[in-house]
């Protein structure tokens, strides 16, 4: 397994969760990493994507000041801290791995759900 994703789960309105990609060694200090998530009936969305040197994408305005990624070096591992979260926040978030920011991702994790209620 290249990539697992971990994190999710259930909050209400306001609340926050920390989603977490650990990935292989190889993948992780060499890779742009970045998250998706996708809301049922609708399309996969970027979140964000973050490179090996720590440079980070621009966030959607739909995350921006909410959202934070960040690369743990110790443990392989991307996280996304989402706070403030809002039920449109709600979808399966993946992680994934591409050789460039401007190449085809090749490797996905699978997915963790993250259900915001009202």
């Amino acid at each position: 397994v290249q990539l697992q994703a971990s994190g999710g789960g259930s909050v209400q309105v306001g609340g926050s969760l920390r989603l977490s990609c650990v990935a292989s060694e190889e993948i992780f200090r060499t890779y742009y990493m970045a998250w998706f998530r996708q809301a049922p009936g609708k399309e996969r969305e970027f979140v964000v994507g973050s490179s090996w040197t720590g440079r980070t994408s621009v966030y959607p305005k739909s995350v921006e000041g909410r959202f934070t990624v960040s690369r743990d070096i110790a443990r392989n591992t991307i996280n996304l801290q989402m706070d403030n979260l809002k039920v449109e926040d709600s979808a399966v978030y993946y992680c994934a791995a591409a050789p460039r920011s401007n190449a085809d991702f090749e490797y996905w994790g699978r997915g963790t759900l993250v259900t915001v209620s009202s």
